[in-house]
């Protein structure tokens, strides 16, 4: 029985698609459909229903898929105890967060991690949430941070930290000379703000609607992909936006943006690990500890959030 083969089927089961198989395995696309019909010639049965429109797992697809994630469960739970007998942590470890937990969170965590674990070797990458849950669920990545909750019941999804998001403004502006406003006198400012899509403006959009507020009227002139280009675009004057706090800290300090609050509201979110538990090699779980470690109070809730700032 070949290892790599059973890799190469069960990425391409999670994919439902040989070239995307290719891609991520960086392999080319007649190796995959090689090494899985080796697999079909092998056990005399086919793996995959192939169609000009989608690929599917046959019953007997999904008998090898269920038993090869065992397998592989297995395997990565040996290394682990026998790393951990050998009283030392090394190997890999691969992480991937999106944008905002990636550049103004992560990166001092894994410093902490370094100096704990210096025998552990650090791969990390920022990708919006959607490919962390495939890298994940392809064994890419071991460990993936997002800034919203998702729908994948397969995976382990954990609150490690409470985020705010603000209102920040140019220093000296034209919009509003005030540092307190009411909601709804927010919605006739210009904002510059993140791309459909991005954790910060569906949590923006979600706290909004639940305080009876349309997102669609505000008044959007500008919408950009990088947290950093809305920061230089708030700081020329072309707008007010809202960002993590996190994010705009440095700024806020220098005095570069200032912060606006918003009469009786906040933004408030969790960040989110999230993993695979059956597939999570000991480096994984060293990290998930020490941010559990780290993590400060429990969360609390946006309505929870919103009442205290009435009171």
């Amino acid at each position: 029985m070949n290892l790599d083969y059973l890799k190469v089927f069960y990425v391409a089961a999670n994919n439902k698609s040989f070239s995307q198989t290719a891609k991520d395995l960086h392999i080319s696309q007649s190796a995959v459909s090689i090494q899985i019909k080796q697999l079909e010639e092998q056990w005399e049965c086919q793996l995959f229903e192939r169609t000009t429109k989608k690929m599917s797992l046959t019953p007997a697809g999904e008998i090898l898929y269920k038993q090869v994630k065992k397998l592989f469960s297995i395997i990565n739970e040996t290394t682990n105890e026998l790393k951990e007998l050998k009283g030392k942590v090394h190997g890999d470890l691969k992480a991937g967060a999106s944008l905002t937990i990636g550049e103004h969170v992560l990166p001092f965590v894994l410093a902490k991690f370094n100096q704990l674990y210096p025998l552990v070797k650090i791969h990390f990458k920022i990708y919006n949430s959607g490919q962390i849950i495939e890298k994940l669920k392809n064994q890419e990545i071991n460990v993936g941070f997002i800034e919203s909750m998702l729908s994948y019941p397969s995976m382990e999804q954990v609150p490690f930290a409470e985020d705010e998001l603000i209102v920040i403004a140019p220093p000296n502006d034209n919009f509003i000379e005030r540092d307190c406003v009411t909601i709804h006198e927010l919605l006739e400012l210009p904002f510059i703000i993140r791309e459909k899509g991005s954790g910060t403006r569906q949590v923006m959009e979600d706290t909004l609607r639940k305080n009876q507020v349309d997102p669609s009227n505000l008044w959007i002139i500008l919408e950009l992909e990088h947290t950093e280009a809305i920061k230089s675009a708030v700081e020329a004057g072309l707008g007010i936006s809202i960002l993590s706090k996190s994010a705009v800290k440095k700024e806020l300090e220098l005095k570069t943006l200032r912060r606006i609050k918003i009469k009786e509201f906040r933004l408030l979110r969790n960040f989110y690990m999230v993993y695979d538990e059956e597939a999570l090699p000991l480096t994984g779980k060293k990290l998930i500890e020490l941010m559990s470690g780290l993590y400060v109070p429990p969360p609390v809730s946006v309505e929870n959030a919103n009442k205290e700032g009435q009171s």
